[in-house]
């Protein structure tokens, strides 16, 4: 069940937050991060996602 609550996450996502959100395993969320589905930024080995960016993605709208 996703969890499409925004005001509880903070501004700027990390992988766990798309893992939670979606509902999805650790493997299945890095796959979608890297997919090039939305922006992301590349923080060293981090990965950051914009929150509004993340959403609109996944309401279906484009960026």
């Amino acid at each position: 069940m996703m969890n499409t609550q925004h005001n509880e996450y903070p501004n700027v996502l990390d992988v766990s937050h798309v893992q939670t959100i979606l509902g999805i395993g650790r493997r299945q969320a890095y796959e979608l991060v890297n997919s090039g589905q939305f922006h992301i930024v590349r923080v060293g080995r981090r990965i950051r996602i914009s929150k509004n960016v993340f959403f609109e993605w996944l309401n279906g709208k484009e960026a």
